[in-house]
């Protein structure tokens, strides 16, 4: 489980994408809360952080032509095995806000593992 960082989100391949939508899925619905080292950060921020960036990841999938279910654009949906979200549990967040976490040596520490999986990305 990883959120890669944004800054490479346009560049991921395929099942990488693809991957990252469900673990947003996965995250936004009964996962949210439970505990796992790559993403306990995830939980210290209110759910909008987690939705903003998955809207980030939908649009990406979006942009290639990848079918995305529609629900998932509503902040409050959180799956269909899971209550949504009330609207006194998300606060507004500037677009361009991303999480902290998210910093330079995190996003060298996303390009070594892709690079370790044989996916080499170059940034511009």
């Amino acid at each position: 489980m990883r959120l890669w960082h944004e800054a490479l989100i346009s560049r991921l391949p395929r099942p990488q994408l693809l991957g990252q939508h469900r673990e947003c899925c996965a995250l936004r619905g009964n996962g949210w809360g439970k505990k796992h080292a790559t993403v306990n950060y995830v939980f210290e921020h209110n759910p909008m952080m987690l939705v903003r960036y998955h809207v980030l990841i939908m649009n990406e999938m979006k942009s290639r032509s990848y079918h995305v279910d529609n629900l998932w654009q509503n902040s409050l949906y959180r799956g269909k095995s899971c209550e949504p979200w009330s609207e006194a549990e998300l606060v507004a967040l500037d677009e361009a806000s991303s999480y902290p976490e998210h910093d330079e040596a995190y996003l060298q520490e996303c390009l070594d593992n892709l690079a370790q999986k044989g996916l080499v990305i170059a940034l511009l």
